[in-house]
């Protein structure tokens, strides 16, 4: 296949630069879709395709918005390979629960990979990846999955994960806006889900805000970050992380 379309939610920008590491490594011709996709227009693939489809991993699991948004993907028979995300703690039941949803949306899920990058709350674990010493694994996954596609088709993949998937919410806050906000409105523009408002970008819904982190990273006076209690939080639970190096891994 000389082309594959990369379909990603990448709100702080690992993600996407982790999915665009593979599919760049599996065919010539790259076409991106990003989610949230304008009004929740449809796509529909057939048995010629390859779609990879890339998301980071919240607390284990498929973002919710994420996982309502694959369901606007009809694959008629393509082939899938899907790719979760992750900050170097545990990706646990995206991938199973990724896969599921794209296999009732009728896609062959012919590959799945954990794939590695900064983590998004606290830049510095997993800072600076994917770095080199992925790429050249990422290669290595991409001969391997090209390999398998030239097969007659048979099982999907197997991932690791438990049915039902674990139980997650998001923590009870939004991002704090300090005195260096300059009221741009970059971030209430870009936000996913359009918890903040235009007119008041100063201040954050914490009925539709994801805790995506977003608006932290894009906010060009860094006005944006999370509130000093819950950094100190996030910051003590993963610190035992910080000089671990996870490998990426391939399933198929």
């Amino acid at each position: 296949m000389s082309r594959i379309t990369v379909v990603y939610f990448s709100p702080t920008g690992g993600t996407k630069k982790a999915a665009l590491a593979l599919a760049s490594k599996l065919a010539e011709e790259v076409r991106e879709i990003a989610l949230p996709v304008p009004d929740k227009k449809e796509y529909s693939f057939g048995p010629e395709d390859m779609v990879l489809f890339a998301f980071p991993v919240f607390g284990g699991r498929l973002p919710v918005l994420a996982a309502e948004q694959l369901k606007l993907f009809h694959g008629n028979g393509a082939a899938a390979i899907t790719a979760a995300v992750y900050g170097n703690r545990a990706f646990e039941d995206a991938l199973i629960e990724c896969n599921d949803i794209l296999e009732a949306q009728g896609f062959w899920t012919a590959a799945s990979a954990a794939l590695l990058s900064e983590h998004s709350m606290w830049r510095e674990i997993a800072s600076g990846r994917p770095d080199s010493q992925d790429q050249l694994q990422i290669s290595h996954f991409a001969e391997q999955i090209r390999e398998k596609l030239r097969q007659p088709r048979e099982k999907a993949a197997s991932v690791p994960g438990d049915r039902p998937y674990k139980s997650w919410s998001p923590m009870p806050v939004v991002p704090a806006v300090s005195d260096s906000c300059v009221g741009c409105g970059l971030c209430a523009s870009q936000c996913p889900v359009s918890a903040i408002p235009k007119d008041q970008p100063k201040t954050t819904d914490p009925a539709k805000c994801i805790l995506c982190m977003r608006c932290t990273a894009i906010c060009p006076q860094k006005a944006r970050s999370l509130p000093a209690p819950a950094a100190a939080m996030i910051q003590g639970k993963l610190s035992p992380l910080k000089d671990i190096r996870r490998e990426n891994e391939l399933f198929l």
